[in-house]
């Protein structure tokens, strides 16, 4: 049994929701203007954990066919047989459940908010087969993860920073494209859609640093509309380093460092800005 959820943690990278945690406490720290309570940190942190390990466990379902055939991906799990179908779904519903247990837990606006939410990340997954748009729905839905941790806090909309959402989008699909450079040619043949596939991967790159320029100046705007002091700038110069940096070492003709650029970046600029945001809010933002 332990072997087996050992095997589908791994099948979904589960350390990786490291990327969407932090901003989900971000929007409810500023929504708390500062630590918000423990009970509602507690169900935010099993939301978020709900609903990703939903959403990849859906994406690893229904890609499974295209997993097999592709190079890159045929030794994940399902395809290579580690893990059942039957195992994959009996996670994706757990996982389903344990998102909506923890909103209910929280207040009627998140309960109402998660179907929209969860299912726009599941609905992420099927994308690629209809819209080289796919990026910008992955952007999309992780944008609700600092709108759901406001929520979380305040059982309302009002007051909530909108331009960290757009950031968390344009930031996301950034560098979910510059991501998909890995599987251009494979998707190109499968009939499958992303930037790279149907535009090449020079223009999925200049596409990736307009995003992230865009995501930049969101960031930045998000801690003048929430009036943060100069430690959250502080944050927001590493994230200019580090996407900096990911465009620096990762280009279209060499690929070989992009998970030091995928997960190494991207995880230091979700957990700086969520750190930087809590000094600056202890330290009278």
């Amino acid at each position: 049994m332990w072997h087996k959820l050992k095997i589908l943690l791994e099948m979904i990278k589960f350390e990786h929701t490291v990327f969407a945690m932090p901003f989900a406490l971000m929007g409810a720290f500023l929504a708390a203007r500062g630590l918000p309570s423990l009970r509602v940190f507690f169900w935010v942190i099993l939301a978020m954990v709900g609903a990703r390990t939903c959403a990849m466990g859906f994406n690893r379902i229904v890609d499974r066919r295209f997993d097999a055939a592709n190079p890159r991906t045929a030794s994940r799990a399902l395809p290579a047989g580690q893990v059942s179908l039957l195992e994959s779904w009996a996670m994706v519903i757990a996982a389903g459940l344990l998102f909506f247990f923890a909103c209910f837990m929280l207040n009627p606006l998140t309960l109402q908010l998660a179907p929209l939410a969860l299912g726009l990340t599941l609905f992420y997954s099927l994308t690629k087969r209809f819209t080289w748009l796919c990026h910008v729905v992955l952007g999309l839905a992780l944008a609700f993860s600092p709108l759901g941790g406001w929520v979380a806090v305040s059982a309302s909309f009002q007051g909530y920073p909108w331009v960290l959402s757009l950031g968390v989008l344009f930031w996301v699909a950034g560098f979910d494209c510059v991501y998909a450079c890995l599987d251009a040619d494979f998707d190109r043949e499968a009939g499958l859609f992303s930037m790279p596939s149907i535009f090449g991967r020079q223009n999925g790159f200049r596409i990736a640093v307009a995003f992230h320029v865009l995501a930049f100046l969101l960031f930045i705007l998000t801690g003048l509309q929430t009036g943060l002091n100069y430690w959250y700038y502080g944050g927001i110069a590493v994230t200019g380093g580090a996407l900096f940096y990911q465009h620096l070492i990762v280009t279209p003709k060499d690929l070989s460092r992009i998970k030091q650029s995928f997960f190494s970046m991207n995880g230091l600029i979700s957990l700086t800005l969520f750190v930087t945001t809590c000094i600056a809010l202890a330290t009278g933002a």
